[in-house]
């Protein structure tokens, strides 16, 4: 079994095939694994590859599957890299840059091996949990919890700066001299707290 693997990573030998029940299992795993990729369900719920986003993350599923049950040479992950990341370019003008597509065709490339040897575990898992359809609102939450945040802070900074000029020392008995400090700004009261306090 271990010789399979090694010549299927590319040992130079040909590939191995898949059996009818193998293949059927590894169009279902395919499905499911990118049903749970954040970044294509983004890209589709989105509309970034136009009203047919949908089927065009359908066609990527099925040239993965294709790619797998019928090359004859052997199977590298880095054409398999290549493809999913020419396909988001392609169908939805799309460049992931956060590691994902290195995950997801490692992801499937471990798939494909335990569907030569007949194990199945791993997809059967994978359909229990079902897809992932709250990824993508749970990313959008993430953004939207993080724009939260920086208003806050942007708030409070600009509550503290407005706080900064009534803190000053102001003596009314001498005049106002702005100070440049050590970067050359100089600092000046604002006019409705001179000789208020």
């Amino acid at each position: 079994m271990d010789s399979t693997s090694v010549e299927n990573r590319g040992g130079g030998g040909p590939s191995p095939t898949l059996s009818p029940e193998s293949m059927s299992f590894l169009r279902e795993g395919i499905s499911l694994v990118l049903s749970r990729w954040t970044a294509l369900q983004m890209a589709v719920e989105n509309e970034w590859g136009g009203r047919d986003s949908r089927r065009k993350a359908d066609e990527l599923a099925d040239s993965i599957f294709s790619w797998f049950v019928q090359s004859k040479a052997p199977l590298y992950i880095d054409d398999l890299e290549s493809m999913i990341d020419e396909s988001m370019v392609v169908s939805f003008n799309t460049e992931i840059e956060d590691g994902s597509v290195e995950e997801v065709a490692e992801e499937l490339m471990i798939m494909h091996e335990d569907c030569l040897k007949g194990s199945y575990e791993p997809i059967q898992k994978l359909r229990e949990a079902g897809p992932r359809t709250n990824a993508v609102s749970q990313s959008r939450q993430m953004i939207n919890d993080n724009e939260d945040e920086s208003t806050e802070e942007e708030v409070e900074d600009m509550m503290a700066d407005d706080a900064e000029p009534k803190e000053m020392d102001m003596d009314p008995s001498k005049p106002s001299k702005a100070m440049p400090d050590e970067e050359g700004w100089s600092v000046v009261a604002p006019r409705r707290s001179r000789g208020t306090k």
